[in-house]
């Protein structure tokens, strides 16, 4: 096949991948806008290159006319969780898209893979609007926690180094390794209500944080620089004592102050002008 015509044939799924980056790392953004915990933590995408693309098709004996039928992983996306439990509960939010027809499912997470591989796949077909129409590929949707994803990348390098033939104690500590991210996984799970708690009063206090600081700032422009000053020394010390509930009201107070210089601001208008 030449050059021109592979990139043809995989433009098509460039733009799968592209458009679903987008949605998916929506999905994240329309949760944290709404101050809740994100079930995905972050998302990745890549199409497979050519040279990888031949040398799976080589290794099953696939005509290299039947790539896009019986490849199914030349588009992917890898969207990773902190949580066991999010992997299904993004697994079913995919199941529920209209735009993502689900082909396929392998569970690796309940039923590992023996050399320790854990992760849930889904296959889905996904149609994008090319200059030459509609066309409907197939994607691969890796869902993983982030412990999953360090081991398969680590191990992923391992397999390409050995070409698949790994030596024995290489072999046995990725097994061993496996274990512990299992282990892992389980014990994050076990205290997920205090690390999410834990997470969202950070993003509460960044924001919080966020909106004194611009307040403070605009103040400068329209307050007395000595009075605002104070203000901002204030922020400071009641930063340094770490209370959320104070740092809360402090926001609130500083709200009134602002809207009250932009009330006084404002122009005066007669209303008994002509104008």
């Amino acid at each position: 096949m030449e050059t021109r015509m592979w990139s043809e044939l995989l433009e098509p799924y460039k733009l799968a991948v592209d458009e679903l980056l987008v949605k998916f790392s929506h999905v994240k953004d329309q949760y944290n806008s709404r101050g809740e915990y994100s079930p995905i933590e972050s998302v990745l995408g890549r199409v497979k290159r050519i040279s990888s693309i031949l040398e799976k098709a080589q290794k099953k004996g696939i005509d290299l006319d039947d790539v896009e039928e019986k490849i199914e992983d030349i588009a992917g996306i890898r969207i990773i969780c902190q949580f066991t439990d999010d992997i299904y509960t993004v697994r079913d939010m995919i199941k529920n898209r209209s735009d993502c027809f689900v082909v396929e499912e392998k569970d690796y997470v309940t039923n590992a893979k023996q050399s320790g591989y854990r992760s849930y796949h889904l296959i889905i077909n996904y149609s994008v609007e090319t200059e030459y129409g509609a066309k409907t590929v197939k994607v691969e949707v890796q869902i993983r926690t982030l412990a999953m994803d360090f081991w398969a990348t680590i191990e992923h390098s391992l397999q390409y180094k050995y070409k698949g033939k790994l030596p024995v104690n290489v072999s046995q500590r990725l097994t061993n390794s496996a274990s512990a991210i299992l282990k892992l996984d389980e014990e994050m799970s076990a205290i997920r209500d205090e690390i999410v708690d834990a997470q969202n009063s950070f993003k509460i206090k960044a924001r919080i944080v966020s909106e004194i600081l611009n307040n403070i700032q605009n103040l400068y422009k329209v307050g007395n620089d000595r009075e605002v000053a104070k203000i901002q020394d204030e922020f400071y010390f009641i930063y340094e004592e770490g209370d959320l509930d104070t740092l809360e009201r402090f926001n609130r107070e500083l709200d009134h102050i602002v809207e009250g210089y932009h009330t006084q601001s404002l122009p005066n208008f007669d209303t008994g002008s002509n104008y």
